[in-house]
């Protein structure tokens, strides 16, 4: 895939050369020793370190160790098409994306804590330090796949890197989800169906609802991996996704 280069009014293409990314206007970004790219630039920072926490991310981390996560996992596995052409955006600690594709793919997150954390547990990928809410990092029409769990949702830089005939993927938090911790929410499909139906199409949406029987130490981790106060009190608690699979318009089958 072609990473594009993210100084200011550039975007020409990156070329890998060695233990670096460069484009033809010389912009060079160094490759780290766990193997991710950190393309983040001054003006896509919201704050000195911006992403997760590295507390929130080490929590998370975590609790994916612990199989927590794993029945959300396999129910949006077959929403999934089988691709190594595949991005995740807002990919966090690489868990979906890792698990979802033997190798290959990429992720990108403004995180560079779980990017780092992404890149030394699933070496085959790709992982990119970047701010997707303004810029994907890749050049058009990039992936046959775009994939956001609980992310933020950027329907134009979605559709300008997916393929005529490709797929997104999204689950948001459903209406249920960590209830116990933060009572009900709002129901979010209708609107993000709306988002993205100038350029998608709906062809398939499922809820998947799990419950999960806590220990102590997952407790504490929830609760910094979510931020919510410290003082909450759950010991079992409800996990809940919406799932929905677009395809471009007028490619969906």
């Amino acid at each position: 895939m072609t990473l594009l280069c993210t100084v200011r009014n550039c975007r020409l293409p990156l070329h890998h050369d060695g233990l670096r990314y460069l484009c033809d206007r010389n912009h060079s970004f160094d490759i780290a020793r766990s193997g991710y790219i950190n393309l983040l630039q001054p003006q896509d920072r919201r704050s000195r370190v911006p992403g997760d926490r590295d507390e929130a991310v080490e929590a998370r981390h975590r609790l994916t160790d612990r199989g927590i996560f794993a029945p959300l996992l396999n129910a949006l596995r077959p929403l999934v098409p089988a691709t190594e052409s595949i991005l995740d955006a807002g990919c966090g600690d690489g868990y979906y994306l890792g698990s979802l594709v033997k190798s290959g793919g990429c992720g990108v997150d403004i995180s560079t804590a779980a990017i780092d954390l992404a890149a030394r547990r699933y070496p085959d990928a790709q992982w990119v330090v970047a701010n997707a809410d303004r810029l994907i990092p890749y050049a058009d029409a990039s992936f046959d796949v775009v994939m956001s769990i609980t992310g933020r949702l950027n329907h134009s830089e979605f559709r300008r890197v997916i393929r005529e005939g490709g797929s997104l993927v999204v689950a948001i938090s459903a209406p249920d989800d960590l209830m116990e911790l933060r009572g009900a929410a709002r129901d979010r499909v209708s609107r993000t169906i709306a988002m993205f139906s100038p350029d998608f199409e709906l062809i398939e949406r499922q809820r998947a609802t799990t419950t999960a029987d806590l220990d102590g130490e997952s407790v504490r981790d929830l609760l910094a991996a979510t931020y919510r106060p410290r003082d909450a009190a759950a010991s079992r608690v409800t996990l809940s996704l919406d799932l929905l699979r677009f395809r471009v318009s007028g490619s969906a089958r």
